[in-house]
């Protein structure tokens, strides 16, 4: 039904690429030439705190109180691992491991990995030990609620300040989030879906015959706007979430909660910020389904997957209109 959404935005991935034919590895290539913003780690604490205002002061503190006390292990080190995450436990700070760059894409990354330690924070404040963690059906929503925030303040900055490539360069990156969270991860759940059932009708589950379910589904959801070569179809033998249970679903209903929670946030203000806080200190006191009623999204409803394409939408026009 919102599939013609993701072929709009991959037709003008091909016209801003200036190809005549898309192929699956160029969806892989940037669409803006690179925005080089050398952005330091103080800028950053800045920019994270200051995309928070819409969450009122109580969040603000924690997140500024952790920058203080020094949470965030921020810079690289000899033996130190790479990538980035959140961990702690009861009677520990929410600690973040990371690793600067100065660059944009590192100030999501704090963004992010903030959202699950305000998670984890007021969860621990709020419950006893045993109700205190949460599900991954719900922590991605509460990390990409903070990158949301955040790429609405800069874009807000960089509207302010007719900076055209940085205005480009940010719908680019909330768009490509839809393509390859929303669309993409809800693409792997169905092939997961897809294989199951085949097992479920007593049938032999060979590499061949999933590597005709795969090329099947991505050419469905590409459609005529990419040209899905063969090859393609044995993707799913390198994608690692298909090794564990089947959860890849998550991170689509996650970027929906968060985007339409975002703009709950921004359009009524307190009432939603009261609702969303109260959903994070919720932890685990409820099944997932209900903390998300409570903070005003229905995930047995397709409506928030609905406003989170519609936002999609947006950002695919305001594009093609600073595109030309």
């Amino acid at each position: 039904e919102r599939l013609p959404v993701l072929h709009r935005y991959l037709a003008l991935r091909k016209k801003m690429l200036g190809l005549d034919e898309l192929k699956m590895w160029d969806l892989y290539v940037p669409m803006i030439a690179n925005v080089d913003r050398a952005i330091t780690y103080e800028a950053a604490k800045k920019l994270v705190l200051d995309s928070m205002a819409p969450l009122g002061p109580e969040p603000t503190e924690v997140v500024k109180r952790g920058f203080e006390e020094r949470w965030v292990d921020v810079l690289e080190n000899e033996g130190k691992t790479s990538g980035a995450f959140s961990n702690g436990s009861y009677l520990t700070p929410p600690y973040i491991l990371m690793n600067y760059q100065e660059k944009l894409e590192s100030v999501f990354t704090l963004a992010h990995e903030w959202g699950h330690s305000l998670h984890s924070y007021l969860s621990r404040e709020a419950q006893p030990s045993i109700y205190s963690g949460y599900t991954i059906f719900v922590a991605e929503v509460a990390s990409t609620l903070l990158e949301a925030l955040l790429s609405h303040k800069m874009l807000e900055d960089a509207r302010a300040e007719g900076d055209k490539d940085l205005q480009l360069y940010l719908l680019n990156q909330t768009a490509e989030r839809f393509r390859t969270t929303l669309y993409r991860q809800t693409l792997f759940a169905e092939f997961e879906l897809r294989i199951h059932e085949v097992v479920e009708q007593n049938q032999a589950l060979t590499a061949d015959l999933m590597t005709e379910i795969y090329l099947g589904i991505n050419r469905d959801y590409y459609g005529a706007e990419v040209s899905v070569d063969e090859i393609a179809g044995i993707e799913w033998a390198r994608i690692p979430h298909f090794y564990y249970g089947y959860y890849v679903y998550q991170y689509s209903t996650g970027i929906s909660a968060a985007q339409s929670l975002a703009r709950q946030i921004l359009k009524e203000g307190e009432p939603a910020v009261e609702r969303y806080l109260n959903f994070l200190r919720g932890g685990g006191s409820k099944t997932s389904i209900d903390l998300l009623k409570g903070a005003g999204i229905d995930m047995t409803t397709p409506d928030p997957i609905n406003a989170a394409l519609d936002i999609f939408e947006e950002t695919i026009a305001e594009m093609e209109k600073l595109a030309g």
